[in-house]
């Protein structure tokens, strides 16, 4: 019985969850594993447009904020279209040393979303990231750079 509960309670969640997210628009960030195309491009991250919007149409914008031996520097990042309407290739452009904030800002129409990941020596850490429909404050970049 707690078992079939759960199961419906999850269920209900997760029809609500698609609820409330129609009519939204989001930059899904995920690894270039699962496309050839960006893995062809050396992409360290892929970014797509989701959402009840036309993929085509979305426009992002891409930079990196960081810190290199105590100097605070900020880079524009060439997005590589991939096939798929809507998704892009990152490759690194910024210096491996020091740590950085990637900021992706996404348009389509009059919808906003952006996301910020982090990255390092490391690599890119896009589990961490933060994702919204607002512009994200220096205050949340700084706070990702101190992680």
């Amino acid at each position: 019985m707690r078992n079939t509960l759960r199961i419906t309670a999850a269920a209900a969640f997760l029809a609500l969850a698609g609820q409330l997210l129609a009519g939204g628009f989001y930059l899904q960030v995920g690894t270039p594993e699962a496309s050839a195309e960006a893995r062809k491009l050396n992409a360290v991250v892929t970014v797509r447009s989701v959402g009840c919007v036309q993929p085509e149409a979305t426009k992002i914008s891409a930079s990196a904020i960081g810190t290199v031996r105590g100097e605070r520097r900020e880079i524009a990042l060439k997005l590589d279209a991939l096939p798929t309407p809507g998704m892009f290739a990152l490759s690194q452009q910024w210096p491996k040393e020091g740590r950085w904030v990637i900021r992706l800002e996404g348009t389509n129409g009059s919808r906003f979303a952006s996301s910020l990941v982090s990255a390092g020596p490391e690599g890119v850490d896009i589990v961490h990231g933060k994702a919204g429909n607002q512009q994200f404050s220096e205050a949340d970049v700084e706070a990702m750079l101190r992680q």
